[in-house]
């Protein structure tokens, strides 16, 4: 679905097979739901060629959580941002989630999976449960970090113009957003922080603060093209210190 996606796990995983378990659903997950295939149920759905009943079962599960965080964030998440259905705004938080829930349910409890730089971190990086250090793009400094993250059993995602320019649309006004250059959301799950990244960057910095203020258990960081930041109360806990 036009990102990469990485994995930091035992080598039991390798060795037990739930690695491949998990790479096997990813590519399942890019037949269904890729926007870039024509032949995607996602595609054929958009097209018009299928319906709903003709995708496999987790296209309607995905609709329907697509539909909930539409109405959550007041519109300002959506599966058809630009007209056309395309629900890759939930689907690869949602996919890679799943990747390390695979990974757990087959025994490994200290697990990271990377889609295109939004993370689920699974128990900590070493057996003293020291935590996973994510770092966030400076969307002002090619190849520069912003801050890192320390994460334990929690997600981080980030929206923002660092890799793909300004590519986020609001869907209330039917343009690309404006106004922040980079948002990051940490919080238990991947599918949920992505979805809450995306629909607080579409706001806008007037709207995003306080929404994302109002998450409960899910706390934002955020950069303005001039380089100024602000976060939520509870981010500041989740910055490593050097």
């Amino acid at each position: 679905m036009g990102t990469v996606v990485s994995f930091d796990v035992p080598a039991a995983a390798g060795a037990g097979g739930s690695l491949d378990d998990a790479v096997r659903w990813l590519h399942w997950v890019d037949r269904v739901f890729s926007p870039y295939r024509p032949d995607s149920d996602v595609s054929l759905l958009a097209a018009a060629e299928i319906t709903v009943d003709g995708c496999a079962p987790e296209v309607a599960e995905v609709i329907t959580s697509c539909a909930a965080l539409r109405l959550f964030s007041g519109g300002y998440f959506s599966a058809a941002p630009d007209g056309v259905f395309d629900p890759s705004g939930y689907v690869k938080g949602w996919a890679v989630e799943r990747c390390a829930e695979i990974l757990s349910r087959a025994g490994s409890v200290s697990h990271l999976v990377n889609g295109g730089g939004d993370v689920q971190c699974v128990g900590g990086r070493s057996s003293s449960g020291e935590p996973w250090r994510v770092g966030i793009a400076d969307p002002r400094r090619p190849g520069r970090l912003a801050l890192v993250v320390e994460a334990a059993d929690s997600a981080v995602a980030t929206s923002g113009t660092a890799e793909r320019g300004a590519h986020i649309v609001n869907p209330r006004a039917g343009r690309p957003a404006s106004g922040l250059a980079s948002l990051t959301v940490v919080g238990p799950s991947l599918a949920l922080a992505d979805a809450f990244a995306t629909a607080a960057f579409a706001m806008g910095p007037s709207l995003a603060r306080d929404w994302t203020e109002s998450l409960d258990g899910y706390h934002a960081y955020a950069i303005m093209p001039s380089g100024d930041t602000w976060q939520t109360s509870g981010f500041a806990a989740h910055i490593a210190a050097d």
